[in-house]
């Protein structure tokens, strides 16, 4: 018997519908995983069986071929282990599951059979409506970040016994309330800091506010203790709120990073980040074997803040000439070309010279770094 059930894989900051076949035929007991799998996705053979033993069903007992298709691409990461428990039981029990083709699902199992959180929920359930798919099946502590995605209905479980229940229509389970209208009112909220608590420092804010208007990069220079830092982390707090097409696509690129949980599923403010100034290339412009976003495109539609310039690396300085002038990155690796949005505010801050108080030490008659 073949059973099809759809998952899908990260490709970027996207994700693109699996086809997960699986099929059941005589010889001894294995399940065979084809389809360009990593190593996550092969060790996936043995967290199923001992889920599904551990879930209260019967031991699969036939030859499983599983193929995941395209075959072309490559399948990174545990998301795939609950399509392919669920594909497995179909295949054990003899029965066809409509629900199956009509919804997308992906969760990583654990031993006993719970479903964990997996990264990208979010570009999963952006696929599954462009997919025209009726609704995803994801964990549940992924289910609110699912649920901003217009047109579709969220299920979260929690176990394997609960995910096959409700696609064999044994469980009646309601969606996951959308939590749209809830980031569309959230947008406008006050963070943890505020540009308004800064009292003095009138020329140095009217410098920030004109940047801003005018979306320009910044560079702060001053002795240490001067409130460079303080100012700059209050920067992305007078900026425009996000409209919910930006907050949707900076929380993709946070959700594929693994930096969305339970505390923290939508990224309702614009992003502030700062990197330490031995931060390497690959981590700042996004890379690795299979590319994923850097520094640069985790603070899109924020700022980056690049405290004491001068003690990065110049190579490493140099890479962000590309997404300074074009507002994206173009990554090649041998997995593939992936392009990453960077849309950011560059804000620098460095000492007039290597001990920070030029004009004041003796150390440095003539000043500078040269």
């Amino acid at each position: 018997m073949l059973t099809k059930v759809f998952s899908a894989a990260l490709r970027g900051v996207e994700a693109l519908e699996v086809e997960i076949e699986v099929n059941g035929g005589p010889g001894d007991p294995q399940i065979i995983v084809v389809g360009l799998p990593d190593a996550s996705v092969r060790e996936s053979r043995d967290r199923v069986i001992t889920a599904i033993a551990n879930s209260g069903f019967r031991w699969p007992r036939s030859r499983m071929t599983v193929n995941l298709a395209p075959a072309d691409v490559k399948k990174e990461g545990p998301s795939f282990d609950l399509p392919i428990a669920l594909g497995m039981l179909a295949v054990e029990d003899g029965v066809e599951i409509p629900r199956l083709s009509r919804c997308l699902v992906a969760g990583e199992l654990g031993l006993t059979g719970e479903v964990r959180a997996i990264k990208g929920a979010l570009p999963i359930a952006l696929e599954a409506r462009r997919r025209r798919k009726k609704a995803v099946i994801v964990p549940m502590a992924n289910a609110a970040e699912a649920s901003v995605v217009e047109g579709i209905q969220v299920f979260g479980v929690t176990s394997l016994r609960e995910a096959y229940d409700i696609l064999c229509e044994r469980k009646h389970a309601e969606p996951v309330t959308p939590m749209l209208a809830d980031a569309r009112a959230r947008l406008a909220e006050v963070g943890e800091v505020d540009f308004s608590e800064v009292k003095g420092q009138n020329q140095v804010k009217r410098a920030i506010e004109v940047a801003v208007a005018g979306n320009h990069n910044l560079m702060l220079i001053g002795p240490p203790g001067s409130g460079k830092s303080m100012l700059s982390k209050r920067i992305a707090t007078i900026m425009p709120p996000m409209s919910l097409d930006e907050a949707i696509e900076t929380t993709k690129i946070h959700s594929i990073c693994g930096l969305l949980g339970d505390d923290r599923c939508f990224v309702f403010n614009r992003p502030f980040r700062a990197p330490h100034h031995t931060i390497s290339d690959v981590g700042l412009l996004g890379g690795s074997t299979n590319p994923t976003p850097g520094e640069v495109s985790l603070s899109h539609n924020g700022v980056l803040f690049l405290d004491e310039l001068p003690e990065f690396k110049r190579s490493t300085l140099e890479v962000m000439r590309q997404p300074l002038e074009d507002g994206h990155v173009i990554v090649s690796r041998a997995a593939g070309t992936m392009k990453f949005p960077a849309d950011f505010m560059l804000v620098a801050a460095m000492n007039p010279c290597p001990c920070g108080f030029r004009f004041r030490c003796n150390r440095l008659e003539t000043g500078g770094w040269g």
